[in-house]
């Protein structure tokens, strides 16, 4: 695929990374796309900001109104906010949290919902907390619990036939190594404070290290900044992710003072 890092190519199976679409003011962020025979998906692409661009790469490979899937970790603009365009653009299913999916519709104007009418929330495939199995032609895609990492309903996406496990904001970085990342200790700083402040506590971290170890994949493919593809730094990620404190393990009383003087109420004068 053009202008994308090809992750994995194997026969009629090829996955893509896409990390320069994104122009401007806005925050860095990847692109997936999964193509098995003549069926394909997108894994959180994005909002208006790379539609535009994402479709024009994709349309040199697939035929857009046969996307299978998106595939959607969470419910914020920089994951899903293009969704109205996909709706009208595609026969698409979108897979997304239960909790997320009647939000969805918030997203679309009055001519987007009645142009695509009854089939809107019939093509919303609602994930349990659980997670699912997707079929995808011969094969399938996976839906795995990452709840509260860093949204309430959250899922990681895994491509058995390639092995990536596709993280959403899970080892997300701003500033470190855009590419393949290869000096683990040095590339901590870009994950550090986004970790620390989004994610939801070290008990949700160590439950989704605990599968992952499990899923034993050959790629974690984070959507902001660089990606692991070796066992050794995979194997850091997780250990570093396992130990860390993050959100409301970080926070005291100090937090949740009112404003302005110490002990002030904002409401009372002298």
């Amino acid at each position: 695929m053009t202008r994308a890092d090809i992750l994995f190519q194997q026969g009629d199976h090829v996955v893509a990374r896409f990390h320069d679409l994104v122009q401007g003011e806005g925050v860095q962020a990847n692109q997936f796309a999964i193509r098995h025979g003549e069926q394909g998906a997108l894994i959180d692409p994005g909002g208006d900001l790379t539609y535009t661009p994402l479709t024009i790469e994709l349309s040199r490979h697939l035929n857009l109104r046969d996307l299978t899937y998106i595939l959607a970790s969470h419910q914020d603009p920089d994951i899903i906010a293009s969704l109205p365009r996909w709706m009208l653009h595609s026969q698409c299913k979108v897979a997304v949290s239960r909790l997320w999916s009647r939000f969805l519709p918030h997203l679309a104007s009055t001519f987007v919902t009645s142009r695509v009418g009854e089939q809107w929330q019939e093509r919303i495939l609602a994930l349990p907390d659980k997670g699912a199995i997707l079929p995808f032609a011969d094969s399938e895609l996976w839906a795995l619990p990452a709840h509260f990492l860093h949204s309430v309903g959250n899922f990681s996406f895994y491509d058995p036939l390639s092995r990536i496990l596709f993280s959403g904001d899970i080892g997300a970085s701003l500033g470190g190594e855009e590419g393949e990342v290869s000096r683990f200790e040095d590339h901590i700083p870009a994950m550090a404070g986004f970790h620390r402040r989004y994610m939801a506590g070290n008990r949700a971290c160590r439950y989704w290290v605990r599968m992952v170890r499990e899923l034993n994949p050959a790629m974690i493919v984070p959507q902001h900044g660089g990606y692991f593809a070796s066992r050794v730094t995979i194997g850091r990620f997780l250990d570093w992710l396992e130990r860390l404190e993050c959100g409301p393990d970080l926070m005291g009383v100090e937090h949740y003072r009112l404003p302005g003087r110490v002990g002030a109420h904002p409401n009372r004068t002298k």
